[in-house]
Formats: C-alpha cells, structure tokens, sequence
C-alpha cells in the first residue's frame, strides 16, 4: 500500500470512494493523469499497481461507493493509457464486466458508463472480450432499472459500430453464443437480439446467411410475440434473409425446410403464413436439394389447404401445385412410400379440401410411378375404401377415380370389387347413401359390363342371402336408370339376337336370381317376355310379402320411363307380343287393387289395341305346353321366346336353355323361402322363450300378505294347493 501512496495521494483514493459523484469524476481526471504519466515515463509495472489497487480495494469492495469509484477509475486509467491500454486490458475489463450483475442498479449503471469510455479507447482490442460483452449486454437489456436500460443501449450500439469496422470478429464462435439465446421470451432481449441479426447481416465481410438454420427457429418464434413491434423486426429480419436466399447460388435448403415444416402448423396465423410463403420459394428454388424432404413439405402444406385466413390457403395451393409439377425420381432420393404415407394420413382429416388434395396426390403418383405405389398399396388400400364413406361427393368421386386408375390391373380389378361388395356388406348404409354412385362412377371409369360381370360373379356365390338380394335389387335399379349404363342396356335387349348380348344375360342371369323382381325387369330388358311369364307364374304365396311389392311399385313406374318405350310401343302389337301382355298381365294380378302402380299397370293396358288373337296364338300362351314344345307351330313355323313367329328352323332362343335358368330361379328362390322361414322361427322362438318367461315370472310372483294380515286371516280351504299346482 506505500508503494501505491508514492504513486496516487491518499486524498484521491478517499475522494474515489466518496459518496458525492463531483468528488469521484474529480479524482477519477487525477488517477487519469498519474496514469498518462507512467505510461510516457513507461512504467507500466506501476501502472498494473494502480489497476490492482483500484480492482482489490473498490471494484471488489462490499462498499457501493467504493464500487463506483473502482468503475470510473479504471475507466479514468484506460483513457490515461491511450493506445497501450490494450496490453492491461486482462487486468481492466473483467472486474468491469463482473460489476454488471452487481445487486446495486447504480453500479450497473456505472460499470456500463466505465465499459463505453473503455472500448472508446481501445476500439479493435476490444474484440478479444466479445463473447463475454455480449452475454452481458443481453442481460442489462433486460435489466428492471431504465437507467441501466439506457446505458446498455448506449453501450451496445458502439459496441455494434466496434464490431461493423473490426476484421477480427469471428462469427463461427459467436453464431453458438446467438443460438442459446434464440428462444429467449423475454421482449427486451428479443429486440436486443433481432438488432444484433441485422447489424451483423448487413457486414459484407459476414457470411450471416450461411449461418441462417442456426438461429431462423428463433426468428420464426419471435413472430408471434405480443409485442407489435418485436414481430414487425422479425419479419423485417426475415424477409430480408428471403431477399438474400433468391439472390444466392449456394444455400442450405434442407435444414431450413424442417424448420419451416414445423413452424407451418404453428397456432399463429402470422407464423403459418410467414412459413408456408418461405416454403412457397423454397420449392420454386430448391431443386433437388428438397428432394428428400418433399413428403415433409406435403405434409405442412396439405392442411394449410384448409386454413381458415384465406392468404394462407392461396400461397398453400400455389405451393402445391409448384410441389406437384416436379417430376422427381425415386432414383434421386424421391420417396414415393414417403409421400404415400403422407396423403393417406391426411385423407382422415376433417378438411375435405385437405382430403381432395391428398387424393390428387395418390392419382399423380399412381400415374407416374404406379409400380412404386403399387408396392405399398396394402398400406393405402383400406384407407382408400373408407374414404369412399366420405361426406362428400367430391371426395367419393376422386376415391373412385383412384381405385379405377388401380384396377387397371386384372387382380386388383378383382380385388377392388370384392372389397367394395365386402364394404357394402358390413355397412348397409353406405350401399342405401353412396351405392348409386360408387357404382355409375366405376362403370364410367372401367367400363360398365366388367363391373357388372364382376359383381354378378362375386354375389352369385354370396352366402348372405339377404345382403345378396338387397345389393342385386340396387344393381338392377342402376341398370334400369342410370344414363351411364344405356349401352349395356342395349347389348341386354340383343340377348336373344346376338352373342355377346346373350353371355351378358347370362352372367348376370345367375345373381339376379336372389330377387324376383330383378329377374323379372332383366327379362322384360332383354325382351325373354316368355320367361318373364314363366318366372311370374312360378311364384309362391311365401314370395308375395311386403318388400316384393315395394319391388313391384318400382318396377311398375319404370315401366312408365324412357328406358322402357321399346316395351310400350311394342303394346301396340298385342298379336306379335302376346308372352309381353302375358307377362304384365300376370303382374297386374299380383298388385293389390287399391294401390297406385294397380291404376297405373291397368291404365297402360287398357290402351292397348283391341285386336284379336289368331286361334293358334291364343292356344299357345294360354296351354301348359313346356319349353321345349311350344315354340313350335304346327307348320314348322317357330313362336320366339319374344313371341314372333318365324319361319325358318334356327333356334329361336340363341342357345339359351330358358327351362334350365327356370329351374335355377327356383332353387335360389327356394334358398330365399327356406332362410326367412328360419328367421321367422328364431324369431317366434326368440319372442315365444322370451314371453313363457315374462309370464311364468309373474305366475311365479309370491303374492304374500303382511305378518299381521297372515295371522289374523282365517284359515280357508279354498286357498289350500296341492302338491305341483299354481295359484291363478
């Protein structure tokens, strides 16, 4: 301590530490000058005597003046050292960035004042300490003193211009010290570190773009801060580094694209926004550096789709489209499993334009890489059926779409049938809302006679008899009036002219058998009038029940369409079509008098002309002959199945053995009888078990009087049971 009274008085050293600021800034110019002096004389070793003196005895003092006075009198010892301050600065800046954190606010305040005048002095030299002099600066920029607040600031910004002109700066260490403190919520340091961004950004020497992952999460987090003005300099740090990305040759997309991936399902409008624009430009300039994180981008885009801002599903169409038309290669690294993956989950969202797009999806790949999708068509396909239950029509539509672009394939052609038989079977309600559809759409899309072949076959061999009539029911009323299906109506009017109209017949005669009514709309189609009033005569009383009449009333109103005017005009030739009049006839009688389709049938009938039958006509439609004696007149002349008469000796069938397809018609029809006679008995057993047990309960009921009743009643005889009888 002598050694340091030779060099600075003891006056001084008591007026550093006292209370009054005058008397401090006073003796900090004295301590000032001593400094200038030893540093001209060069004796820098007392010089690092008064350094020690001023860090020991008041910088680390428990006393706050003396803490003030150690502040601004190593500031005063550095601006007395000039341009040799920078080989004490070891010994000078570390006490003065520990006071920052000191408890007392006006020593804060001090240090940032000794830290300003310091690295005005030294400028360059300064760098060395830059990591520490940040992480203090992010600290006072939130302290809870405003004076201390501006004092930072002040600091901070010539620390910024230091930064800006030093060529020693080492961004590499200072992006780790950035990265911490990124996700910081704290709005001071928020702005804090967002003007640290751009000063550093905008140094042309500073490569901050390449350095852009590392901190563009924290960027992206700022945006939704509460605070206006925190969000616009995000956004305004952000949109320059977008700037900077369209104008560089090399940048790292594949990092940033996670990032992006995940701020695009962010709750913050503004994020989402901000994300899927940056995702937007990425794919137009990524190239084949976002290969490999196409199915993550898909997957932030599809339900931005169905964002409810509308700017966001502008910018998130737009995306998908530019995403869309990039044929890429499984060869370069395109994950086609990957994309997959991804449309199927989100054909489960509640968003149809999100599901619409993830269909697209589906069809783009099938079409470009069918093999590749075909490979994980089991991880797709049963998503695929269910979608066919979508609400919406559109939906439907494009699922049908993909199926049949599947079904290109002669198994998987199988394959989809049975598994939409198999869903309609286990879902009655979807054949009742979507059947119609699903079915025309398929018949457009695969060509309507091998749907209808296909169906035929599958139900010919279904084992659930009731589903197998309901689904035939629903077939037949399609081909009745679907506009989609008029040239299979047509080829099935051919059935008794031509080949393939009589293989159709008869692939799909086997099915229709499961409903009366089907097969008799099949014939009336395919002009077999005689079988047709065969298949009338044959049926039984068990057959005329409550659904085959609603069957009838259908098919009674069809009569009266479009589809059927070859038949109606066909009436006005009641000589040449007596099996037709027969057959309508025969119709008539099973309709109850008082119904509607009764009036309607009769009404027709009546308008028939009333020409008179040849006697042999009339023998023949009204006698018991079998086929196969019938259809000949006694000249050599034929009677055909439609009732004209022919005079040459070809077989007026086309080959078709209608006594055999009678016979078939009776014994499905007897599977029918023989299953609703079973059910009925379940059903009366069900109901009859469970009645005797209702009544023998209460037969059972113990009708017991009170205690006091049992005692005081008299004896009766009449009350007295013998042995196994009940009282009633």
């Amino acid at each position: 301590m002598a050694d340091v009274f030779s060099i600075i008085p003891a006056s001084v050293l008591r007026n550093l530490s006292d209370k009054l600021y005058e008397k401090r800034k006073n003796a900090a110019l004295e301590v000032e000058g001593i400094v200038k002096q030893l540093a001209v004389a060069g004796e820098h070793d007392k010089i690092a005597v008064v350094i020690n003196l001023l860090v020991n005895e008041f910088t680390n003092s428990p006393q706050a003046n003396h803490r003030k006075g150690g502040l601004i009198g190593l500031a005063a010892a550095t601006v007395g050292l000039t341009s040799e301050a920078a080989q004490h600065l070891e010994q000078i800046v570390p006490p003065v960035l520990n006071s920052f954190s000191d408890q007392d606010s006006r020593v804060r305040y001090y240090a940032c004042e000794a830290l300003y005048n310091i690295a005005k002095v030294v400028r360059g030299d300064f760098i060395v300490f830059f990591n520490d002099i940040f992480d203090a600066l992010c600290k006072l920029s939130a302290d809870s003193d405003a004076n201390v607040q501006s004092a930072a600031h002040l600091l901070d910004r010539l620390v910024k211009d230091i930064v800006t002109e030093s060529d020693q700066f080492s961004i590499e260490e200072f992006i780790p010290l950035l990265r911490e403190r990124m996700n910081v919520l704290n709005p001071y340091v928020r702005q804090f570190l967002v003007g640290w961004i751009t000063v550093l950004d905008s140094v042309p020497d500073i490569d901050m773009l390449g350095f852009l992952p590392d901190f563009l999460d924290g960027l992206f987090n700022m945006l939704s801060d509460s605070s206006h003005e925190i969000r616009q300099q995000a956004d305004s740090a952000l949109s320059e580094f977008l700037t900077e990305i369209k104008n560089s040759p090399s940048v790292d997309y594949g990092r940033m694209a996670e990032i992006l991936v995940q701020r695009a399902a962010s709750q913050d409008e503004f994020t989402r926004l901000t994300a899927i624009t940056w995702i937007n430009e990425f794919v137009k300039l990524g190239g084949d550096q976002l290969v490999p994180y196409y199915a993550d981008i898909l997957g932030a885009i599809l339900p931005c789709i169905s964002d409810k801002e509308e700017k966001i599903r502008v910018v998130a169409r737009e995306t998908n489209e530019e995403l869309r038309a990039i044929k890429a290669d499984p060869a370069e690294g395109f994950d086609v499993g990957a994309i997959l993956s991804v449309a199927r989950r989100h054909l489960s969202t509640e968003w149809e334009a999100t599901r619409i797009e993830a269909l697209h999806w589906i069809y783009t790949l099938l079409n470009r890489h069918r093999t590749e999708v075909l490979a994980f068509l089991n991880d797709v396909f049963d998503t695929l059926l269910k979608a066919l239950s979508d609400p919406s029509d559109e939906v439907v539509l494009l699922v049908l779409e993909v199926h049949a672009c599947i079904a290109k394939d002669p198994h998987h052609f199988r394959q989809l049938v049975v598994f939409l038989v198999h869903n309609f079977r286990v879902d009655n309600s979807l054949l009742e809302r979507r059947g119609a559809l699903i079915i025309r759409r398929l018949c457009v899309l695969l060509d309507a006679e091998r749907v209808y072949r296909e169906l035929s076959t599958i139900l010919e061999g279904e084992s659930d008899l009731d589903f197998a009539s309901i689904m035939v029911q629903a077939l037949n009323l399609i081909l009745l009036t679907s506009s989609e299906l008029s040239g299979l109506r047509d080829l099935l009017k051919q059935s008794l002219v031509t080949a393939a109209g009589k293989d159709l017949f008869l692939s799909l005669y086997a099915s229709w058998c499961h409903s009366p009514m089907a097969i008799i709309s099949l014939c009336l189609l395919a002009q077999t009038y005689q079988h047709a009033s065969s298949v009338v005569q044959s049926l039984v009383e068990e057959d005329i029940n409550v659904k085959f009449l609603v069957q009838l009333d259908k098919l009674i109103h069809l009569l009266e369409t479009p589809t059927f005017a070859y038949l109606r005009l066909q009436l006005l030739e009641p000589g040449k079509y007596i099996w037709l009049l027969k057959a309508l006839y025969g119709l008539l009688m099973l309709l109850p008098q008082q119904s509607a389709s009764f009036k309607i049938l009769r009404t027709r009938l009546k308008t028939v002309p009333p020409y008179s039958f040849s006697g042999e006509q009339l023998r023949i439609a009204s006698s018991g002959i079998p086929y196969s004696l019938m259809n000949y007149t006694g000249s050599g002349s034929q009677i055909s199945e439609d009732g004209v008469m022919h005079d040459d000796l070809q077989n007026p069938h086309n080959g078709i053995n209608f006594g055999s397809r009678l016979q078939q018609f009776d014994q499905i029809q007897q599977q029918h009888r023989m299953h609703a006679k079973t059910q009925t008995q379940s059903r009366y057993s069900s109901t009859s078990s469970t009645k005797l047990v209702q009544e023998v309960q209460r037969l059972e009921e113990p009708k017991r009087p009170s205690a006091a009743q049992e005692l005081s009643r008299p004896p009766s005889r009449s009350l007295r049971r013998g042995p196994g009888q009940l009282q009633l």
